[in-house]
């Protein structure tokens, strides 16, 4: 069983909402990037999307387009990227780790060779943001071929023929885009996500984990019935902007503990 089937199946097994959170690799800094996936695995992120710096993450808002920026002012490569992958796993993080970047950074550093060095470093998986389904059959090859995932993206706007394609050829889970737009904290659940959530369901047996918009444990908790995960980034990226550096890992730890109800407490890695 893989590590991100293992996880829907515990989670479902105790009743609960996974959590997974993102942390840009190389923001503010390497180092504290890695600090701060390891704080949020201890306060029981059940598994992490890792982003890959890109200088026109177009699916992005404004606060993870800064942290690319900042990542990539820094220094931030692919390369980096796979080595915080390597450097987590060797740490003792067994948590999925999931790469997630734009068809620009594959490309570059050459597709195969990415997907296998990234299988080789401990990686679980990709999502790639803006890889359209019917462009994808290749890269889905090369990703079953090193036990890895590859992720969509479906919205609230798709359509049948796209939910079709996608459920095809999806593995992991699908991530559902929770609100038309970008990225970033909103206040409330979409109204029209309880309903493309259902509509998706009836179509796949795949896990479905809800991203774009979540920032509260009530936004977790709704998803109850609905999702098998919730994904959480701008929300921790504008806690470690707004903190001094010296609280930056233990205000996203705390952050992250209340999401998963393990507030104060450490859970292990």
């Amino acid at each position: 069983m893989s590590r991100l089937a293992d996880v829907f199946e515990r989670t479902r097994r105790e009743g609960r909402v996974a959590l997974m959170p993102f942390m840009t690799v190389g923001y503010p800094d390497f180092e504290t990037s890695l600090a701060l996936v390891r704080a949020m695995v201890e306060a029981g992120a059940d598994a992490i999307e890792l982003g890959i710096p890109f200088s026109d993450p177009l699916a992005d808002g404004p606060t993870i387009q800064r942290a690319s920026y900042t990542a990539l002012q820094g220094g931030a490569t692919p390369a980096k990227a796979l080595d915080a992958v390597r450097q987590l796993r060797n740490a003792g993080v067994e948590v999925p780790l999931i790469l997630m970047g734009y068809c620009n950074t594959f490309l570059a550093y050459g597709e195969g060779r990415m997907i296998a060095d990234a299988a080789g470093a401990g990686a679980d998986g990709f999502i790639i943001v803006d890889l359209p389904p019917e462009e994808s059959d290749e890269t889905l090859a090369l990703c079953r071929a090193k036990g890895l995932d590859l992720i969509y993206l479906l919205a609230p706007t798709s359509d049948d023929a796209r939910i079709a394609q996608v459920t095809a050829r999806a593995g992991g889970f699908i991530y559902c885009v929770g609100v038309v737009g970008v990225t970033g904290a909103r206040e409330t659940l979409a109204e029209e996500l309880p309903g493309f959530l259902r509509r998706l369901r009836e179509k796949t047996g795949l896990p479905l984990a809800v991203g774009f918009g979540i920032s509260k444990r009530q936004h977790v908790e709704a998803l109850a019935g609905l999702a098998d995960a919730a994904i959480v980034a701008s929300a921790i990226i504008e806690i470690v902007e707004q903190a001094p550096r010296e609280e930056r890992v233990a205000r996203v730890r705390d952050y992250v503990g209340v999401l998963t109800g393990h507030a104060g407490t450490s859970v292990g890695a």
